[in-house]
């Protein structure tokens, strides 16, 4: 019985590799009831492994751990990949919208370091972004930033998908210029 336990705990290690958990907000919430108010508290989580892929999630529990941990729970079923140019930025610059929140979302040179604001870069870090600049537009909320930056980041294309869509070269997606055709 032991055996099947130390299996199955590695079964899991080899599964999630090591995760970056940003805990973004914690809001207290009331539901008034007869007699008064009862409190709880609703948690905002970013994860992601550093590599690509990043998830949001929220958790509402009686007790702010509990409901850290099934925000943290939620946002590791709903990770998505995202593919990073050089492993450090974005490969286009993309406007994201979700409600009254919009960001736009710019990469970098190298060296430019993480530009933005408490909540995006919350997801810049966890993503594995290193050089970006985010622009928050309309609203502070976090929750809509943060869908809002999930937008914008699902829509982001990587130069060899659009290429195998197109039937085309990756070189004729990227535009050389005359000076590198010239060359080669």
């Amino acid at each position: 019985m032991a055996r099947n336990n130390d299996r199955a705990d590695q079964a899991s290690l080899r599964e999630e590799p090591e995760l970056i958990e940003k805990l973004v907000g914690i809001n207290r919430v009331a539901k008034v009831v007869k007699g008064g108010r009862r409190f709880g508290f609703a948690a905002l989580v970013v994860v992601g492994d550093g590599k690509g892929r990043v998830g949001f999630g929220t958790g509402k529990a009686k007790e702010v751990p509990e409901a850290i941990r099934k925000a943290t729970d939620n946002a590791k079923r709903d990770m998505v990949r995202i593919p990073l140019r050089d492993g450090r930025t974005l490969h286009h610059d993309i406007l994201g919208r979700y409600g009254a929140g919009r960001v736009q979302l710019r990469s970098a040179p190298a060296g430019t370091g993480i530009i933005a604001g408490g909540p995006m870069r919350a997801v810049f870090e966890a993503l594995g972004v290193q050089d970006i600049v985010g622009k928050s537009i309309g609203t502070s909320n976090p929750h809509n930033m943060i869908k809002a930056t999930f937008v914008g980041l699902k829509k982001i294309q990587a130069p060899r998908s659009v290429a195998s869509k197109r039937g085309r070269k990756v070189a004729d997606i990227l535009g050389k210029t005359s000076e590198q055709a010239a060359a080669s």
